[in-house]
């Protein structure tokens, strides 16, 4: 078991399944398909993302450096929080960027009995140290603890 701090964009506890990426997480390109067709699960659709490509987001931890892509990421990212498609939650190597802090703080705000807390902040040795199927506790405080 391994223990990280980092920075609380939007609050709340969960315990989730992680999924890594190692490169830029573009939440257009990921996830436009799966919420436009129904997709519970959101396989992410990014062909230019080999560590996620094909794989449920949905309800999972999502570890990541950074989102990229373009301006409507935020809105995609509150759109499936809406439609309860988001990630249990997300967890930042890097700061977090505007885009995905706004998509995630309007869900936070705006949505009712929807959570998905994000934590950035969590340094390089989070990304290198974090592998698909580890179960992620993240802690009211930032603090994210790999089991």
């Amino acid at each position: 078991m391994r223990e990280f701090k980092g920075r609380v964009v939007t609050p709340g506890e969960t315990k989730a399944e992680a999924v890594v990426s190692h490169v830029g997480f573009n939440t257009l390109a990921s996830l436009q398909k799966p919420l436009q067709f129904g997709d519970k699960t959101a396989k992410c659709g990014d062909q230019n993302n080999p560590d996620l490509y094909g794989k449920p987001i949905a309800g999972k931890a999502l570890c990541l450096p950074q989102t990229i892509g373009s301006t409507t990421g935020g809105m995609v990212l509150y759109c499936a929080c809406a439609m309860e498609r988001q990630p249990a939650c997300m967890l930042f190597a890097n700061h977090i960027d505007s885009l995905a802090a706004a998509g995630a703080i309007l869900a936070d705000v705006w949505l009712e009995n929807v959570s998905m807390p994000a934590v950035d902040c969590l340094g390089d040795e989070f990304l290198s140290y974090i592998k698909d199927g580890m179960t992620i506790s993240v802690k009211e405080d930032g603090v994210v603890v790999v089991e």
